[in-house]
């Protein structure tokens, strides 16, 4: 019965604290949402309605660019996080065109303007084709998650959505959600 209590115990720990991270995660990107991280903002526009994004395509609100909550049209943004073994760190994320790739570096530019160069290490997953960072070219739209530390953003994952949509279309699968 002892170990029992103790497997329960260490289950509402792990749901309590996956909660804890959902919920800080919500709020941490409605309060970055909320405020602004240039200090020269522009005017934005007014608020119109407008169609439904296809999920399909990448960079339109409402696909399919789930890691950390950077779907619904979210383009970049930083949160922090506890790393495993305790303390934190911050996670950033950007979708956008890469505008400059080499084997141990890669720069994205989102659709509002904001660039960042990522470090890319051998633990960097890359998401793209068999050559993986060989097939990412500049033009191609990816999804970038990294560890940020002084200052210097480590991709730790690498998402072509270029690479995929047309490995898609050679194989003859359907686009939609999954």
């Amino acid at each position: 019965m002892a170990s029992f209590e103790k497997l329960t115990d260490k289950s509402w720990r792990v749901a309590g604290t996956v909660a804890a991270v959902v919920v800080t995660t919500a709020a941490g990107g409605v309060a970055w949402a909320t405020t602004s991280a240039d200090p020269s903002p522009s005017p934005s526009p007014s608020a119109s309605p407008s169609a439904p994004a296809d999920p399909a395509q990448p960079g339109k609100t409402g696909g399919r660019h789930g890691e950390f909550g950077l779907g619904r049209g979210a383009l970049h943004g930083e949160f922090v996080v506890e790393k495993e073994g305790g303390g934190y760190q911050t996670v950033s994320t950007q979708r956008g065109e890469v505008t400059a790739v080499s084997k141990d570096k890669l720069t994205v530019k989102s659709a509002d303007g904001y660039s960042r160069e990522y470090t890319l290490t051998e633990d960097t997953l890359v998401n793209a084709a068999r050559d993986g960072i060989d097939d990412v070219k500049t033009g191609n739209q990816v999804m970038v998650t990294a560890v940020v530390a002084n200052n210097v953003a480590t991709a730790t994952t690498v998402n072509d959505g270029t690479v995929r949509d047309a490995a898609r279309d050679k194989w003859g699968f359907k686009r939609g959600p999954r």
